[in-house]
């Protein structure tokens, strides 16, 4: 999967499960202070993106993906 396509996939995820316009979620949106999402809609988040994608996040990753490009370059790196 291309990282364009990840990278849409993502946003997508993220404004879906915020209720945010997609145009104003960018590869720079941090995903805790941008957002305002707490621990419970993040651990949610990452679920909902192992779904998606068929990767497995260990919590200790998942504390890495702090922008939406921190997770589309785990996402690339983790999956075929």
């Amino acid at each position: 999967m291309e990282r364009q396509e990840i990278l849409d996939k993502v946003i997508t995820l993220v404004a879906d499960h915020f209720e945010l316009d997609p145009a104003k979620v960018t590869g720079e949106t941090n995903l805790t202070k941008d957002i305002d999402a707490d621990s419970i809609d993040f651990v949610e988040l990452v679920l909902e993106m192992e779904d998606e994608f068929g990767a497995e996040i260990s919590d200790e990753d998942a504390e890495k993906l702090i922008t939406v490009n921190n997770t589309v370059d785990y996402i690339a790196s983790h999956t075929k």
